[in-house]
């Protein structure tokens, strides 16, 4: 049991605090939130360049998984956010997630 006094900066250590990303892995990240499950060719699609090396980093990271494959030639692997990523962003569920704006990228790609 901890002390009532302590209560809060035990809270502090024992919450999980935001990995800090580069824009490409907040980019990509947001792409498999917004668009999973979704193909490693998908994600290159919707970006227009390149995701192995920042996959691979939020796959290392914990906040993206491999989810399945897809019913495709070479079964392609398909990916998702992981509870990591809820906690980490405090969301309860991908419900929680911000609408996507008509007029463009999510509010959380805007510069």
């Amino acid at each position: 049991m901890v002390h009532p006094k302590a209560l809060e900066a035990v809270e502090r250590v024992l919450k999980p605090s935001p990995p800090r990303l580069s824009r490409a892995a907040l980019e990509v990240l947001a792409l498999v939130a917004y668009h999973q499950p979704v193909t490693r060719a998908e994600l290159e699609a919707m970006r227009g360049r390149s995701v192995e090396g920042v996959l691979e980093s939020l796959l290392e990271r914990g906040l993206v998984r491999v989810v399945g494959e897809k019913e495709a030639p070479g079964r392609p692997k398909l990916y998702g956010t992981t509870e990591r990523f809820l906690e980490v962003f405090g969301l309860e569920s991908l419900e929680d997630l911000p609408p996507l704006r008509e007029d463009g990228p999510p509010l959380l790609l805007r510069g």
